[in-house]
């Protein structure tokens, strides 16, 4: 009896273990690596695309981009566009020296959403030319855009480790006590 209980017991442990190490492909999300300009940088002319470098390949119909300035004003414009891993975007002329922050939202190879943000400063307010209109809502059309996340929320968000590992383990656990169970009210 103790034997068998022993043997239950040690093919329950040997299933969750497998489990848990079958789930380490899915730990690993996609990561913001770089982006241009870098996070924190200073810059004295506004640049005129905003790209950001990630560790794996995102499609582009999933993600977007939205740069945020310190007025408020959102910056990008026209079409996400993606390859080897690097999102980017064009930008409006930008307006008054300050802080501007590149929000993001891309999806995973495995579908998790990633969302976060980096930020410059530009250190000279940007003289548009006679040519370029004055940003505004309807001045472009761009995909619609997350609201970029908060300072406190600048770290990427990779959605966390994934559920349907642990229901299964639970499962598996809660059935090998049933059998155990069982075994141990015949037996008595």
């Amino acid at each position: 009896m103790t034997r068998q209980l022993l043997r239950t017991a040690a093919v329950t442990l040997l299933c969750g273990l497998a489990l848990l190490l079958g789930t380490a492909p899915a730990f690993a999300h996609t990561r913001l690596e770089s982006s241009d300009p870098a996070d924190g940088s200073s810059v004295d002319a506004a640049p005129q695309r905003v790209s950001l470098t990630f560790n794996e390949s995102v499609p582009a119909e999933f993600s977007q981009v939205t740069v945020v300035g310190p007025d408020g004003t959102n910056y990008q414009t026209g079409t996400v566009t993606s390859a080897d891993g690097v999102v980017s975007t064009a930008v409006l002329p930008l307006g008054p020296a300050g802080r501007y922050e590149i929000g993001y939202r891309v999806v995973s190879d495995d579908g998790h959403p990633v969302t976060g943000s980096v930020a410059f400063t530009l250190t000279a307010a940007a003289t548009p030319s006679p040519a370029a209109a004055a940003p505004s809502a309807s001045a472009a059309a761009p995909a619609p855009a997350p609201t970029p996340p908060s300072a406190a929320a600048a770290q990427p968000d990779d959605g966390g480790s994934p559920v349907w590992p642990w229901i299964v383990g639970a499962v598996v656990l809660v059935g090998g006590g049933v059998v155990a169970a069982l075994r141990l009210g015949r037996s008595g």
